[in-house]
């Protein structure tokens, strides 16, 4: 059993998954080291040059060929079912993180084994615009629905303890968000601060739409806080609506009461929106549950390529 695991997920990265592995393989890390590549259904030639690192590469490289994409915190879960090393480093395939920070993250844990999860924070954030706008996002509606410590940056470059691993891969749901997962376990919670480069290569792949699922999986698989929000909404909209009706009541009894069609039509919209609004979450809650008692799969592992051996 190695003394280090790195998890990468690779979605696009053909051009830089490559010299990212040699510099890893390079690294003095006690206890020995592997690194397990999750092509996460890459359009690109990434998935070939994965193959070619399991044969060449001098560190010992597990690949793992999934179906299609399933996602960024999909395919870390199959990672991590793969990973058997004393400690679990997740890194991009970007170099944004450079390679010998994996030794000092590594190291730091090492140093700290009362700690269950390691993350790492950056003086300087080098991501784009739109990554960096959700990044603050997620961590601020984290702060509020997963009782997450205060000033603490969810970095995906992160290192965890065997034991935390374990407990993560007994969520067997079909959308995990790892950092929920952590939240949920542990409160030995560790910081380090790390350096992190400008993107070299290709673009994030971080979109709107992913950035949206990854919300979604935050806001409804790890909290019922949107559920009692709702019913506090709904009791305050019950309570503005019996004041209208006093109101109105009182208008008609000491006046003549006005056409008031505009008035009508505006409460009629607010309301409907407010309880469409509602049902469409109650609706993602069933849904979600129906995926899960389904056995909707996290992944779906087409092989598993290990050195000196045939895919698996």
């Amino acid at each position: 059993m190695p003394g280090l695991s790195v998890v990468i997920p690779v979605f696009r990265g053909a051009e830089s998954i490559g010299p990212l592995v040699h510099e890893l393989a390079r690294l003095e890390i006690a206890g020995g080291l592997e690194v397990i590549l999750v092509n996460d259904g890459s359009p690109d030639h990434s998935g070939a040059v994965i193959r070619r690192l399991v044969d060449e590469c001098p560190a010992t490289v597990i690949a793992v060929d999934l179906a299609r994409n399933f996602g960024e915190h999909n395919a870390v879960m199959a990672g991590y079912s793969v990973a058997s090393g004393d400690f679990i480093i997740n890194i991009d395939d970007d170099f944004q993180n450079p390679p010998d920070e994996v030794r000092r993250l590594y190291d730091y844990a090492r140093q700290h084994p009362d700690q269950d999860v390691i993350y790492t924070s950056y003086a300087v954030k080098k991501h784009s615009g739109l990554r960096n706008l959700g990044s603050r996002f997620t961590n601020a509606v984290a702060g509020f629905l997963l009782d997450k410590p205060k000033g603490l940056y969810l970095s995906s470059f992160r290192c965890i303890s065997a034991f935390l691993r374990g407990r993560i891969l007994e969520y067997q749901g079909p959308y995990p968000y790892i950092d929920g997962l952590i939240l949920q376990t542990t409160q030995r919670i560790g910081t380090l601060d790390v350096r992190h480069n400008e993107r070299t290569q290709g673009s994030s792949s971080y979109t709107l739409r992913k950035l949206g699922r990854l919300w979604m999986a935050m806001f409804i698989n790890f909290s019922v806080m949107p559920l009692r929000v709702s019913s506090l909404v709904g009791l305050a909209i019950s309570l503005l609506g019996m004041a209208m009706a006093i109101a109105a009541i009182v208008e008609r009894v000491l006046g003549d009461t006005p056409q008031g069609w505009t008035s009508l039509m505006a409460a009629i919209l607010v309301f409907s929106g407010v309880q469409l609004l509602m049902l469409g979450l109650l609706g993602e809650y069933l849904g979600r549950l129906y995926l899960t008692a389904t056995g909707r799969p996290q992944f779906v592992v087409r092989e598993i390529r290990r050195p000196g051996s045939r895919p698996g």
